[in-house]
């Protein structure tokens, strides 16, 4: 047997980012310890994305789709699980639709980032 497995995405990904070192889009994935990092990330993917597309890059425009379904599953998993705060359910639910709204569109997606945050703030008084 052997001593080195095949490794994830994800654990090499944390791995990499523990070691100190910045991994590009689409691999560095899509972060959602916060809103702003959940919008930096996705932005960062709409570039990587959009390039791809017209480059004619089917793989790489894939890979980020792919990067993001899985992020948003990850987010509707926890903004239902019942042994999560409430606060961060609702959290996890707006990056959820967040998510959503990039894969419906990603070239829109961040000119809707902008108007969104500006009304959960106004909302919320800052809470995001």
């Amino acid at each position: 047997m052997s001593l080195l497995h095949p490794i994830s995405e994800g654990s090499l990904r944390s791995l990499l980012k523990a070691a100190g070192m910045r991994v590009a889009q689409p691999f560095e994935g899509v972060g959602q310890k916060s809103m702003a990092e959940l919008e930096a990330s996705l932005i960062e993917m709409e570039k990587v994305y959009t390039q791809a597309i017209a480059c004619g890059d089917r793989d790489t425009a894939k890979h980020c789709r792919r990067v993001v379904i899985e992020a948003r599953r990850r987010a509707r998993f926890a903004s239902g699980n019942q042994k999560v705060v409430e606060e961060k359910r609702r959290l996890k639910a707006e990056m959820s639709e967040w998510m959503l709204v990039w894969l419906e569109n990603p070239p829109v997606f961040p000119a809707w980032a902008k108007l969104r945050l500006k009304t959960l703030l106004s909302e919320n008084s800052g809470a995001y």
